[in-house]
């Protein structure tokens, strides 16, 4: 029974990093956005590199906004095969092969992600006028596909409690 409370901790602790960490996020790049309208146009004196700064937060808004829409379930879908699909025992074993190919799909990004997040580690590069570190960037990619494999595995594991719970319930 402990272990469960500790598993919704942990769900509940990374999910609200997430959380927390995509407010600031979307609050540090309008912000930038307004300091870079207010000095070009009307101080006339544009702040050099403030491109090369909104480009960290534009990249973690965007893996984290994947690892959400994964969170929540929201993946833009064709949804095609759904129209056909008509019994329930059916569109849970779709739903399975479509978690199952997901996943399989995620780990393998994730393992690529890995592998450039240990090269951005190793090579440490930095933009080119402001000589920011690009593995703060960088990881994103990484961070993003973790959460979202995370997630994914979540998914899958729900449909197939679902499919067994129906099994359950038909016999």
């Amino acid at each position: 029974m402990q272990d469960i409370s500790l598993g919704k901790k942990i769900w509940k602790t990374l999910t609200g990093i997430q959380g927390i960490v995509t407010f600031i996020m979307m609050t540090i790049l309008p912000f930038m956005v307004f300091v870079q309208v207010l000095l070009r146009y009307v101080f006339q004196a544009p702040l050099m590199g403030i491109e090369e700064l909104m480009l960290y937060p534009i990249i973690w808004l965007y893996m984290l906004g994947g690892a959400n829409a994964s969170l929540e379930r929201n993946h833009i879908t064709c949804g095609i095969l759904t129209l056909y699909i008509k019994r329930e025992r059916s569109m849970q074993i779709f739903n399975i092969v479509k978690s199952l190919i997901s996943l399989l799909i995620s780990l393998w990004l994730t393992y690529w992600s890995y592998w450039y997040f240990m090269y951005s580690l190793k090579t440490w590069k930095y933009t080119n006028l402001v000589k920011v570190p690009l593995f703060f960037g960088e990881s994103a990619l990484f961070v993003g596909l973790v959460l979202m494999t995370t997630y994914t595995a979540v998914e899958l594991i729900d449909y197939i409690k679902m499919f067994l719970r129906g099994l359950r319930n038909y016999s």
